[in-house]
């Protein structure tokens, strides 16, 4: 039998056993640029777990995000669907937002809980908070959650140590509002979160969930979305200063520190050979920062653009014994992500739109892509202006192209915020394969017919699209506001509770 027929039949034999559906672990980098990798051509970067999974697993070259900021992204990712359905724009969420990831979106953990599933939720939410935690992940299909419900910058840092022994935080971050919480389920446990020891809580949360789960003969889905590499950057003793690249390596090395803990967890308690391992990021790299904001590559842009660099993302699937070690040049985004998933675990999909498809003929066989398409939204969509972008094929075409504060401070003029919101009708159009950094507009006399094809495409999408109510426009109020004793005055600054075992706490309460 040759190695394509064992893998086929190996995925076939577990999906026919109903006795071991595959568990599923999801990193999310944060602000991580196509560029950052060692495995996608970094020359400095260490990051020896991710080197591995690249290496023992499928890398993908055309893998997309939805969004070239942060909670739409993540919205997408979960749902299976593009932000504007499920309301998550224009921009971010913030830590006093009315609004949140609607509890009627089914996530994830939400498709595969009736199948007996263990979920939990480690990082970076994002996706809402509201009032009484209306919209805290254990609202939304997850038993349970250790992390930060929204960006770490979303709060005053200037004062708060971010390196060892006492190297404060790269700039002041948001003033005016509460400390950054540090949250268990739906209660605050630390505030100002420490820094320092934040990725040694998420780790021994996420490997503890593992464990538990494997000791349960329970199924998992664990969904690690990081802060790392988001401005401001940190990281704690086993990492700070142990690369090339200054705090933003240091930090990239401190998440991939924790996805080793993760990998030798799996191996210890026998299920590596059970588990999908997808890694992805959620957006480009926040080029403003310059050398602390990350790396596109040879991709144009970053953040808050939809130039690829601000939505083309690094990717690796891992599952060894299942996943062929290889690249794949096929079309992919984190929308396939909860089609594939409940494919893989035999899950009903949910009865709504979805704008993800089933990828599992890329992992397993390294085949084609059911994705032809692939849309681009800015982080403020809208209908008046519908799609800035997509792709068909090997080919994207610009009908919209606006720079972003996110990408400044970049010799492209292009990226920058003013680059001001230009229309472009014929769109520009660029040959991805031959021209991936979207340098060379094709001259457009020999394809008419490729312009008949976009439009039409264009035309089908943009008809079926319905624009969910905005749960970023109903605004924030101040009381909504995480604070660890509701009742203290003066607030903000009165939001205050150091805890010194927060994993301790945490393991006692499972």
């Amino acid at each position: 039998m040759d190695h394509i027929s064992l893998f086929c039949l190996n995925i076939c034999l577990f999906c026919a056993s109903s006795a071991s559906p595959p568990n599923f672990v999801f990193l999310f980098a944060d602000d991580l640029g196509f560029g950052d990798l060692g495995c996608y051509g970094h020359p400095s970067t260490l990051t020896p777990n991710l080197d591995r999974l690249a290496a023992g697993g499928l890398r993908f070259t055309d893998f997309y995000c939805t969004s070239p900021v942060c909670s739409p992204s993540r919205a997408s990712l979960l749902t299976g669907r593009y932000q504007t359905r499920s309301g998550i724009y224009p921009g971010v969420l913030y830590p006093g937002s009315i609004g949140g990831l609607p509890l009627n979106e089914t996530t994830i953990a939400e498709v595969l809980k009736p199948l007996g599933y263990a979920t939990a939720a480690v990082g970076k939410w994002h996706l809402g908070l509201g009032a009484n935690g209306t919209f805290l992940p254990t609202k939304q299909g997850f038993d349970q959650y250790l992390g930060i419900p929204y960006s770490h910058d979303q709060g005053p840092c200037q004062n708060l140590t971010c390196f060892p022994p006492d190297v404060k935080c790269f700039g002041t971050c948001d003033v005016d509002t509460v400390m950054v919480p540090l949250m268990y389920n739906e209660v605050i446990k630390q505030q100002p979160v420490n820094f320092l020891k934040l990725e040694e809580a998420y780790s021994h949360f996420a490997t503890n969930f593992i464990s538990t789960s494997v000791k349960k003969k329970q199924p998992f889905f664990l969904y690690y979305p990081s802060h790392h590499t988001h401005y401001p950057q940190y990281a704690g003793s086993g990492a700070a200063g142990r690369s090339l690249r200054g705090p933003f390596g240091d930090a990239l090395l401190e998440f991939d520190n924790t996805i080793g803990n993760l990998l030798t967890t799996l191996e210890n308690t026998g299920v590596i050979n059970n588990t999908l391992v997808f890694f992805t990021s959620d957006n480009g790299p926040e080029l403003m920062r310059m050398s602390r904001g990350g790396n596109a590559g040879c991709l144009k842009c970053g953040k808050g653009t939809t130039y690829e660099g601000g939505m083309r993302e690094p990717a690796i699937a891992y599952w060894p014994g299942t996943i062929r070690p290889g690249v794949t040049h096929e079309m992919a985004s984190t929308l396939d992500i909860l089609p594939t998933f409940a494919s893989l675990a035999g899950a009903k999909l949910p009865q709504v739109m979805l704008d993800g498809v089933d990828m599992t003929d890329i992992l397993v066989r390294q085949g084609k892509s059911k994705r032809e398409t692939m849309m681009f939204y800015p982080e403020d969509p809208s209908e008046k202006y519908g799609l800035f972008a997509l792709r068909l094929g090997k080919y994207k075409a610009h009908f919209y192209t606006q720079g972003s504060t996110h990408s400044g401070l970049t010799p492209d003029h292009d990226c920058t915020v003013f680059a001001a919101l230009k229309p472009h009708d014929p769109p520009l159009i660029f040959d991805l394969e031959a021209d991936p950094s979207e340098n060379y507009p094709l001259p457009l006399d020999d394809l008419q017919a490729l312009l008949v094809n976009i439009k039409k495409v264009k035309e089908q999408f943009e008809a079926s699209m319905v624009f969910g109510e905005s749960q970023i426009s109903k605004g924030s109020d101040p009381n909504l506001e995480p604070c660890c004793d509701p009742q203290c005055a003066p607030k903000p600054t009165c939001c205050l509770l150091f805890a010194t075992s927060i994993t301790r706490k945490k393991r006692s309460a499972q």
